[in-house]
């Protein structure tokens, strides 16, 4: 349960963090802690090198350091922070190795997954996903047409997850969800900067009608495109933002 928020961090980039915190039948204090912080490190609310504190972050969210402890190590395991002794702990700056191994990575783990759903996709899997993939593309142009970068960065990843579902994988979504994290934050940077997410929202159209149609060729076709920006937008996003990223 999350109530009324508080700020954390450096006075030029406050992020907002929930006062208080309950443990929910699912999910510990340190699994919400770790969601947050994860979130906010994504949308760059927690800059690449920021340094942050497990005692700033306790005191903020009027709990243990145990369960922000714990947050930390799952992160640390995510390669999203940089634990250093005796200083504190820094959010990881962007790996460009990194960020090009998950892209290989998701890239073929995706297209085998879209590629499944083509090939399974009947009218008992329509009846239950189409509805909901159809409205996720609405509530993503809604979010274009705002020019709302976190809202459409969500609805972009509903979508993609919702896709994985149709094929009953589990172990596929965990690795994808624990990978995406790298490559979002350069997602995020360069819709930021390049305002592209109507371009986007047309692929994610072909996907869906190549996915109902069967066509798995269009979705691989489709599926390199959309990856393949990435080798274009990282090098400006370095060029424009060095302190940002690392090799």
């Amino acid at each position: 349960m999350i109530h009324e928020g508080v700020t954390i961090g450096k006075s030029s980039n406050k992020v907002r963090l929930p006062p208080t915190l309950l443990p929910t039948p699912r999910k510990t204090l340190g699994d919400q802690i770790y969601k947050q912080l994860r979130d906010q490190i994504v949308h760059l609310q927690l800059e690449p090198g920021q340094m942050i504190y497990e005692n700033v972050i306790a005191e903020s969210l009027q709990v243990s350091r145990t369960p922000v402890r714990e947050a930390f190590r799952l992160l640390a395991n995510e390669a999203l922070i940089d634990i250093l002794p005796q200083r504190g702990t820094r959010i990881s700056l962007i790996s460009i190795r990194k960020v090009t191994e998950v892209r290989f990575v998701r890239e073929h783990l995706e297209e085998g997954a879209f590629r499944y759903a083509a090939r399974h996709w009947n009218e008992q899997i329509a009846a239950h996903y189409e509805h909901k993939l159809r409205d996720l593309l609405e509530r993503q142009r809604i979010a274009a047409k705002q020019q709302d970068v976190q809202e459409w960065l969500a609805w972009d990843e509903a979508f993609h997850k919702t896709v994985m579902h149709t094929t009953g994988n589990e172990t596929l979504l965990q690795v994808i969800h624990h990978m995406r994290a790298h490559m979002n934050r350069v997602r995020y940077l360069s819709l930021t900067a390049n305002h592209q997410m109507d371009q986007l929202i047309e692929e994610h159209d072909r996907l869906l009608d190549g996915i109902c149609a069967g066509d798995e060729s269009t979705i691989t076709a489709v599926l390199q495109a959309h990856f393949s920006k990435l080798d274009t937008h990282l090098p400006q996003l370095r060029a424009a933002y060095p302190h940002y990223f690392e090799d």
